[in-house]
């Protein structure tokens, strides 16, 4: 999978010392690649951004992501729980409910994400 090369990449140099100007990444920090690859997904930014807003159910992120398919949906927020960023809380009462939610990762890229949101306004037209 991309993301595990990627990692293993980021890993690799953070252990020979390079990871402020890798050779092999032209300049570039494999952390930021790394996160610029993650949240620069087809609706991996739009996820997060939506539940930056509190936990929501599978159906109520699928309305507030228009246009993405219930697979694709599945498959991103399986992504995004896999680096952390995302978790999946399942309520055992009747009914059983399950919501999705930023964990403190996920949270922390909130300046981020509205420092982005703001540039689209201002300059994406």
């Amino acid at each position: 999978m991309a993301e595990t090369a990627l990692t293993a990449r980021a890993e690799a140099a953070v252990q020979t010392g390079t990871v402020a100007v890798p050779a092999a990444w032209g300049g570039v920090c494999p952390y930021f690649h790394e996160a610029v690859e993650l949240l620069g997904k087809r609706w991996s930014g739009a996820i997060v951004h939506v539940l930056l807003g509190g936990p929501m159910r599978f159906s109520e992120l699928s309305h507030a992501v228009p246009l993405i398919s219930d697979r694709l949906l599945s498959i991103r927020l399986r992504e995004l729980e896999g680096f952390d960023i995302v978790e999946r809380q399942v309520h055992d009462e009747p009914p059983v409910r399950v919501e999705y939610e930023l964990t403190p990762k996920g949270r922390a890229l909130e300046p981020a994400v509205s420092a982005l949101r703001s540039w689209a306004r201002e300059w994406h037209q």
